[in-house]
């Protein structure tokens, strides 16, 4: 695509009494000094110009102020976050990796994602989401210290994003999982976070929040999966401000028939708490024995509710 060239040629000429006269019958490199008119008057009977210097002049739109350093102009936001991160990474101790973590255990297509950071960083990178992978189930807090190192080494890339803010999600820290997540979105697109973040509002207090997620147009993109857990999450928020009744309607649906889905065991112990809580207890049990018989690593306690 070629590049739009400005034309001198388009702008309009100026409207000068002077550009009407010709400054002379010759042209300027033909003129000689002698040609020159010169003044009768001795330089001495010359009159002394009455104008104030220009100093005393008064100043157009009040009074200049000299253009800043840059450190004075307002900054844009990925200036801020890359800013701010690298405040982090000087502030902030990365936990040890052990020895034995090459990185090399991450999946081909995370690898993939990190080819856009320096070869060393992008080692350091991927050794600290192994660590993630490794601690996740049995020391979460761990895992979430290794994560946050991660985003401050790559706060660009979007997998790294994500990871941190499922690690903040598991220990409870919603704010640090909102900014990651919602920071992950910005990067990629993807809304299957929308149900998490709906998740650390409701963590928060604020179903009302929550709710309004659950409405978001970048709900109707999500996949069957992270829909189904969008709909418990809406039920959650609708309990959580006292209409019992609302989350029961919220989680019925066809889909409590389907048993050999990931999210067959979660729907089907939500719809059972739900309506344990309005106190229909027969219908609850009856729910909870049918999550109960599909739920054969115990995920829930309902075999305990049935």
């Amino acid at each position: 695509m070629e590049s739009k060239r400005f034309n001198r040629s388009d702008r309009p000429k100026r409207n000068s009494s002077r550009s009407d006269k010709p400054r002379s019958d010759k042209p300027r490199s033909d003129r000689k000094p002698s040609d020159r008119p010169k003044s009768d008057r001795p330089k001495s009977d010359r009159p002394k110009s009455d104008r104030p210097y220009r100093t005393d002049r008064p100043r157009r739109n009040g009074d200049f102020k000299a253009r800043g350093p840059r450190s004075d102009r307002p900054m844009r936001r990925d200036q801020r976050d890359n800013r701010d991160r690298r405040i982090k990474r000087d502030f902030f101790k990365d936990p040890l990796i052990p020895d034995e973590i090459t990185g090399e255990e991450l999946e081909k297509n995370v690898r993939g994602d990190l080819l856009t950071l320096s070869a060393e960083n992008a080692k350091v990178v991927a050794r600290h989401l192994s660590c993630v992978n490794m601690y996740a189930l049995g020391d979460p807090d761990l895992a979430y210290q290794h994560a946050m190192a991660a985003s401050r080494h790559a706060g660009r890339v979007a997998i790294v994003r994500e990871t941190a803010g499922y690690a903040a999600y598991r220990v409870g820290k919603f704010d640090e999982a909102i900014k990651e997540l919602r920071a992950a979105y910005r990067i990629n697109g993807d809304p299957s976070v929308w149900p998490v973040l709906a998740d650390c509002e409701r963590g928060l207090g604020k179903p009302l929040k929550a709710l309004a997620l659950a409405g978001a147009p970048e709900v109707k993109k999500l996949q069957k999966e992270q829909a189904v857990e969008m709909r418990i999450v809406t039920a959650g928020a609708r309990r959580d401000m006292g209409d019992f009744e609302a989350a029961v309607v919220t989680l019925q649906s066809d889909d409590l028939n389907i048993s050999n889905q990931p999210w067959s065991i979660r729907l089907r112990y939500a719809y059972a708490d739900a309506l344990s809580a309005v106190g229909r207890t027969d219908e609850a049990r009856k729910w909870f024995a049918r999550t109960a018989e599909i739920d054969v690593e115990n995920e829930t306690d309902a075999s305990e509710r049935c």
